[in-house]
């Protein structure tokens, strides 16, 4: 999932105080189980906008909305009208979701009102660790199925630096060494092989702009 956490709300105040008329739209996905943007986290935020603007005499109204995903078009075209009436939307979503409402709707002000901080996975209640950077050429079939580029803090292929110490990564001293973690995840499996062959070069340049499912197109969402 996409990790967010919700902006300061200094930062939010600042950035929303010169629309009189505000959308605060949630994402009901990553957004909602990130506890940064979903229907609770858009009532709180947009009480909290009403109580500064009352304490500081300033007029406007503030609008609430939730989608299932801001970031496909068949939900963000539904609150198409509401985005219309009003002067800027606060979206709590991540940078996809707050671009494609930028780019559905160009003549409106879109607002950002969290930081996307990672592609994660859940460890407890209000803990996630990042697992993915996206790279668009995953070689987790060579590694045990973990990341070298994103659980390494330098991004080694090559195995170790050299400078783990009792299984801790140098850099991150309370976190176990990625290459280690891939050692005995691999002799776990039975395929060490992977770490006697030549070490695999990523070509950085097939990182997916945009990606096309040939087969799904013509299904009638060509449109969008």
């Amino acid at each position: 999932m996409v990790v967010l956490e919700q902006k300061r709300f200094e930062e939010i105040e600042e950035m929303t105080k010169g629309y009189n008329r505000l959308l605060v739209l949630g994402c009901e996905t990553c957004a909602a189980i990130s506890f940064a943007g979903g229907q609770r986290q858009v009532a709180e935020i947009a009480s909290a906008i009403r109580i500064a603007r009352k304490r500081s005499g300033r007029e406007g109204e503030v609008l609430e909305d939730t989608i299932a995903r801001q970031c496909d078009p068949e939900f963000v075209d539904l609150i198409a009208d509401r985005v219309a009436g009003s002067d800027a939307v606060l979206s709590l979503a991540c940078g996809a979701g707050v671009q494609l409402l930028a780019e559905r709707f160009s003549d409106k002000v879109i607002l950002p009102g969290c930081n996307t901080m990672s592609l994660g996975v859940t460890e407890a209640l209000g803990v996630w660790s990042e697992k993915c950077m996206a790279c668009g050429d995953c070689i987790l079939w060579r590694t045990g199925g973990i990341c070298p580029v994103t659980r390494c803090p330098k991004g080694l292929l090559n195995g170790p630096c050299g400078g783990a110490s009792e299984g801790k990564c140098e850099v991150l001293k309370d976190q176990p060494c990625a290459w280690q973690e891939i050692y005995h995840a691999l002799k776990r499996l039975n395929m060490l092989h992977y770490l006697k062959q030549k070490a695999q070069v990523k070509d950085w340049r097939i990182h997916p702009g945009r990606v096309v499912r040939e087969d799904l197109r013509g299904g009638g969402r060509d449109d969008f």
